[in-house]
């Protein structure tokens, strides 16, 4: 080679880590209802360049929260914006694949609301693009940085449940009529989705917690014969499933999506293990609750030979896990307080070059398992493999 090209190669990698590496990272938001609930203008390395959204009142709202003049009705325009690092798409769950992968196609690094995808062909559409383009994807899954998983996660790092042998976890979300139809009355996406579709809440807090993959499920799905069930776009019968899934390591997990249930709203989880369990607040008031048999690495034997267990009722504060956060951050968000962590959590993977917490290869793991799943229930129950895509 000669020095000039030896001078160009070098220019050339000084600029792509420039671009990889922005010392503050210039957003674009799309979709002004779920989108104008998180915290980029608080994000000291971030700052929201440009919002768009179909609706003038959404488009305003994001212009108004985020502080931004920038308005755009038209998504691909929005990606030509000047400086533009990145994107965070908050559109109607059928949109997030095709809004994603072309933004990607742009150049633009991806953060999401789940679903990731709607289908397998299009989890492996994303992670394909990820793959040729090199940006980073993040989707946006809230109950990985919730309170009580993200201490679950911490607990399961230092071995304190032993072997966890058996977990769940549930969403409970009774009042979804109002939203399966727009202002006019037409149905929108979610008019007869399908509960497993949308199974993020529920696998995301059992997969980061065993930091096993769910690999395969029988599941059962339940419905009424209401008139959305028989209507809907999806051709899904179902208001409610529930999936047994096997995990990589033989382990069991149950996971139930319910639309339509006489009980709390809810997402929740728990964890039994050898060692130790957590069972997570139900939403009719019982309590955060630790059960720990051993004492000092032994188990404690009482005289009608169960196990002398210590239990802990907990409280996470609102505050919890707050100085992981930079100061403008650490406010009451969404989720548990978990849309602040994902905001900042995006835009620090982007400032060093690495992929995020819940990155393509997680947001698969965490989506993938239900679309199977709601196969298997249409299939009246049965046995279902998951594929494994991989990890990081």
């Amino acid at each position: 080679m000669t020095r000039r090209t030896l001078l160009a190669a070098g220019t050339a990698a000084t600029a792509a880590s420039a671009q990889k590496t922005p010392p503050k990272v210039h957003i674009g938001i799309v979709g002004g209802g779920f989108g104008s609930s998180f915290q980029w203008h608080l994000d000291p390395d971030c700052t929201v360049s440009a919002v768009c959204d179909i609706r003038t009142d959404r488009l305003q709202r994001l212009s108004e929260v985020y502080r931004c003049g920038n308005t755009y009705k038209d998504f691909r325009a929005m990606l030509k914006h000047p400086g533009l690092h990145a994107v965070g798409v908050f559109t109607p769950a059928p949109l997030h694949a095709w809004m994603a992968v072309t933004a990607m196609k742009a150049g633009k690094h991806v953060i999401s609301a789940v679903p990731a995808a709607m289908s397998e062909e299009e989890l492996v559409e994303i992670l394909e693009t990820v793959k040729s383009t090199g940006m980073r994807y993040m989707m946006a899954e809230t109950s990985y940085y919730r309170p009580e998983v993200i201490t679950c996660r911490e607990w399961a790092k230092q071995g304190r449940f032993g072997t966890i042998f058996y977990s769940e976890a549930e969403y409970h979300h009774e009042g979804l009529l109002p939203l399966m139809y727009d202002d006019r009355g037409f149905p929108t996406w979610r008019h007869g989705l399908p509960p497993m579709h949308y199974p993020t809440h529920s696998t995301g807090i059992v997969v980061p917690v065993t930091g096993e993959r769910l690999v395969e499920v029988t599941a059962y799905g339940w419905g009424d014969g209401h008139e959305i069930l028989k209507t809907n776009a999806y051709k899904n019968p179902f208001w409610n499933t529930v999936g047994l899934f096997k995990t990589e390591k033989g382990h069991s997990s149950r996971i139930a999506v319910f639309w339509h249930i006489a009980a709390g709203g809810t997402e929740r989880g728990l964890f039994y293990g050898d060692r130790m369990s957590y069972i997570m607040q139900r939403p009719e008031g019982s309590p955060n609750t630790v059960f720990q048999i051993s004492k000092e690495g032994q188990t404690v034997i009482d005289e009608n030979g169960y196990p002398e267990g210590k239990v802990e009722r907990l409280k996470f504060a609102e505050s919890a896990h707050f100085e992981q956060l930079p100061e403008p951050m650490r406010v009451k968000s969404g989720h548990g307080n978990s849309h602040s962590f994902l905001t900042h959590e995006f835009v620090s993977a982007i400032r060093e070059d690495r992929h995020p917490s819940v990155n393509i290869y997680e947001a698969i793991a965490y989506t993938l398992p239900g679309i199977v799943a709601h196969q298997s229930a249409l299939k009246g129950g049965v046995s279902m493999k998951i594929r494994d895509y991989g990890r990081v």
